[in-house]
């Protein structure tokens, strides 16, 4: 055990610019995927919630996306010309399988708001914008926040694969160490990745306590 441990330290001395290099194209890899994601399909999930017809449609495109398997899909794109290897296809690959959990928790987050409530609103003469705004939103909160902390946590391990279609990130530790049966590598790119994906998720949680309610953070707990 201690020699094991030494040759993890070791590997770390010997390799620490290596190792800067793959957790910074890591972290920004995940960064860049969820911040379009955000940008493209929080949007399209505000959408949905005025059509059930085309949410049951869009929500069955990206189930059938996020159940194709990972690599299959980087490799896919690593096919098409103005993409082929690297980061263009890595990022289209993540946004799209950002597509579930971010649609999926804003469209429920948004329909999940009393209905009560809402005939009440309009009672009272808001328009729908206003509902939307001050009363849909501010009530799906806990929901949608949710789902915005699983497309963190799941670009993050996915974003792995990309080490295969040439994005020098922490996945090439992984996929080096298993070619070379080097544990140090295999352990350093594992470790590396689970502190990514549990810091980011941290930081999350405490953004989260500033932006929602806390009664709506212990009604999200209860229903749980």
């Amino acid at each position: 055990m201690d020699l094991s441990r030494m040759n993890l330290v070791e590997f770390f001395a010997n390799n620490g610019s290596t190792i800067r290099d793959y957790t910074m194209n890591h972290f920004t890899l995940v960064v860049w995927a969820v911040s379009i994601s955000l940008v493209i399909w929080v949007p399209v999930g505000l959408l949905l919630t005025k059509s059930d017809k085309w949410a049951k449609r869009v929500l069955a495109v990206a189930n059938t996306i996020f159940c194709i398997p990972s690599l299959s899909l980087f490799a896919i794109f690593v096919t098409i010309p103005f993409l082929g290897l690297g980061r263009k296809s890595s990022l289209l690959a993540l946004v799209l399988y950002a597509m579930m959990p971010l649609l999926r928790n804003v469209y429920d987050g948004v329909k999940s708001a009393d209905r009560n409530v809402i005939e009440a609103a309009k009672g009272m003469g808001m328009s729908t914008g206003r509902i939307m705004r001050e009363i849909r939103l501010p009530l799906g909160l806990p929901v949608i926040f949710a789902g915005f902390r699983i497309t963190v946590v799941m670009t993050t391990g996915i974003a792995t694969i990309a080490a295969y279609i040439g994005e020098r990130n922490l996945g090439r530790f992984i996929s080096d160490g298993l070619a070379r049966s080097n544990v140090e590598m295999m352990v350093t790119g594992a470790l590396l990745i689970s502190v990514i994906a549990v810091g980011l998720d941290t930081i999350l949680g405490i953004l989260e306590k500033w932006l929602v309610p806390r009664g709506l953070r212990i009604r999200r707990q209860q229903g749980q």
